[in-house]
């Protein structure tokens, strides 16, 4: 489903899941990142969705908390976003031991042309959401650009991921159903 003009990055409470007919093959990427096989499997099996929550602290700061969770209410990654720049570290049970930051950016200052592709018009006019992870187990880099996408003429919450490792890289496009706020 679509999501509404009233969703935005700065407004994106609400609950999405992942469309899988309209994103990118993700394995390639977890198997990179050293997802084994059979959880890699479950991964691609389950229906993940976002229950995401957006606020702004004291000090002027956004936050973005995100709880996973897949088929059946089995627990996902927890993503606890502060939009800062501030890096910090993290022990995920999925990807281990990891260090990232995130932080609103200018589109026209992604350099990647991967990230920087398919974003609504409106994105130009905005910032979007960069975010950078660090595998500190592991030795890969994940880059994200979050912001919304028109695919099959709707309005599109979306991911575009590049994950490298070395001289590796992999590329992938996730793409969201609104489902409620």
């Amino acid at each position: 489903m679509a999501s509404p003009d009233s969703i935005t990055l700065r407004n994106l409470n609400g609950d999405f899941v992942m469309n899988k007919k309209l994103s990118d093959d993700f394995d390639p990427i977890l198997s990179m990142q050293g997802v084994g096989w059979l959880t890699r499997k479950a991964i691609g099996l389950a229906t993940l969705t976002l229950h995401i929550k957006e606020y702004t602290d004291d000090e002027g700061v956004v936050h973005i908390d995100i709880d996973q969770t897949a088929t059946g209410g089995v627990k996902g990654t927890s993503e606890k976003r502060v939009l800062n720049n501030t890096e910090r570290e993290h022990n995920d049970h999925v990807f281990g031991k990891v260090k990232g930051s995130t932080k609103w950016m200018k589109l026209s200052d992604v350099e990647d042309p991967f990230l920087k592709s398919k974003w609504l018009p409106e994105t130009e006019k905005d910032d979007v959401i960069e975010n950078t992870v660090t595998s500190m187990d592991s030795g890969w880099v994940a880059s994200q650009v979050w912001a919304f996408q028109e695919v099959n003429g709707m309005r599109m919450y979306a991911r575009n991921v590049v994950v490298t490792k070395g001289k590796d890289r992999k590329e992938a496009r996730l793409v969201y159903d609104y489902v409620s706020k």
